[in-house]
């Protein structure tokens, strides 16, 4: 693009219907806020200044963005409508930049071709370019109103008479407009309509007076959702994970049952990975191809090597390393843990804080011992050792190279290489006992009858 273009998302709605504590703009769609969404699409779209205009006062909202160097941030000190708000930004609109685009903070789904889109519109010529969508239930939104061809006005449905309330062509909220006309249309909005606000809409009729270029890209529903309320959310993650699910098994990705998968914003799946049914990914998922996901397990911050088997019913905490060709089975967790190559821990473990070598096997029921109620503590077991059932290792500790636990062991010392560890009590048989103490049962359940 040859003209420069500041980006702006409004971002200062109070949203209500949310019924949150929560600024309705943090709130998350496939694991991350919606306005962490939109600055994502917003920086890859090849803008020149980003800007966001927050509630007077919502510190939350600008301490949420990790970086924020290149992020322009105005308040909007009362809540007066949609043109207010753009005004709060009246420094930014005021410096040399060509074009100016507008994009509300609870619309997660507008990708990056619809901005180019728009932009490259406006160095077509057009003044003011708006996105519409046709719908069967236009219920909510404004409505586009045209004659003889032209765009003429965007109504609100409060202000919309019953006539125009049939117009299922319907505004989608994004405009981008050139810089030079836009602070001249704001100062005209009044507020003389029932919510007695300033609306951005309104620049459309006033655009028009004034002879501009409006042009209407025609755009699919889907993409536009705004968020109110929960439902809304609902939908929103609806239409994102379906995307995603379609993305990933065109990339050669097999879902069993698609509808029952979950991702993350930033979840990268190789093809030729099988994942089964009810199976959830949290953010920070790599995995490898050839591996499988077993059904209705849980997955976080984990990085999954080749050919691995996971679950069913496992969970993989952040910080989790899977080398190639592990196996983790039923009812195992694994927590900021590295697991070497070929290393199998198929049953009810636990692994927490541990670095765990190749060709280990980590028998049903071990749990790394790392908590003392003050501090973590890591546990190493080398290359080709065996973790006899229900051990459990209490950290720090290290097991040595091709060492032997026994089961039922509880360790508590480091175990150097290729030894044999026992770490129980003596067994005792006492013969005839169990005798003893069924009919001892007996009569005092008797008695107590």
């Amino acid at each position: 693009m040859s003209r420069t273009c500041l980006l702006l998302i409004l971002a200062a709605g109070a949203g209500t219907r949310m019924k949150s504590e929560v600024p309705k703009v943090l709130h998350k769609v496939a694991g991350v806020s919606l306005l962490s969404h939109l600055l994502c699409t917003a920086t890859q779209s090849d803008v020149d200044k980003i800007c966001v205009v927050i509630r007077s006062g919502d510190q939350a909202v600008s301490d949420s963005v990790e970086d924020c160097s290149d992020i322009f941030f105005f308040e909007q000190p009362d809540q007066l409508g949609t043109a207010h708000a753009v005004l709060a930004a009246r420094d930014l609109l005021k410096e040399e930049l060509d074009d100016v685009v507008i994009i509300f903070g609870d619309t997660p789904l507008i990708e990056r071709s619809d901005i180019i889109e728009l932009r490259a519109t406006l160095e077509n010529g057009a003044d003011l370019v708006l996105m519409g969508f046709h719908t069967d239930n236009p219920r909510g939104y404004g409505r586009l109103l045209f004659r003889e061809g032209r765009i003429k006005a965007i109504i609100e449905e409060e202000d919309a008479s019953d006539e125009q309330k049939k117009i299922n062509f319907c505004n989608a909220g994004m405009i981008a407009i050139k810089r030079e006309h836009l602070l001249f249309l704001l100062e005209k909005v009044k507020n003389k309509n029932r919510k007695h606000e300033y609306y951005l809409t309104d620049i459309v009729k006033l655009a028009d007076a004034c002879g501009l270029d409006i042009r209407v890209l025609r755009v699919e529903r889907e993409k536009y959702i705004g968020i109110n309320n929960r439902v809304d959310l609902a939908k929103v993650e609806e239409v994102w994970q379906r995307k995603k699910r379609h993305e990933l098994m065109l990339n050669g990705v097999t879902l069993q049952a698609p509808e029952s998968v979950f991702f993350s914003y930033d979840t990268e799946i190789a093809a030729d990975v099988l994942i089964e049914p009810h199976v959830f990914f949290g953010p920070g998922v790599k995995i490898d191809s050839g591996t499988i996901i077993h059904a209705f397990s849980y997955i976080e911050g984990a990085v999954i090597s080749a050919n691995t088997r996971i679950g069913p019913y496992a969970r993989l905490r952040s910080g989790t390393q899977l080398h190639p060709a592990v196996k983790v089975g039923n009812f195992c967790e694994i927590k900021k843990a590295s697991v070497g190559f070929e290393t199998k821990i198929n049953h009810n473990s636990y692994i927490g804080d541990a670095e765990i070598g190749a060709n280990v096997n980590i028998g049903a029921g071990t749990v790394i011992c790392n908590y003392d109620a003050y501090h973590k503590h890591r546990t190493t077991i080398a290359d080709g050792a065996f973790i006899g059932s229900n051990t459990s290792l209490v950290a720090p500790i290290s097991v040595g190279r091709d060492s032997y636990i026994a089961s039922g062991s509880v360790i508590t010392e480091n175990v150097s290489e290729n030894t044999l560890a026992f770490g129980r009590a003596r067994q005792v048989n006492k013969y005839e006992y169990a005798k003893k103490i069924r009919n001892r049962l007996a009569s005092l359940e008797e008695s107590d009858g």
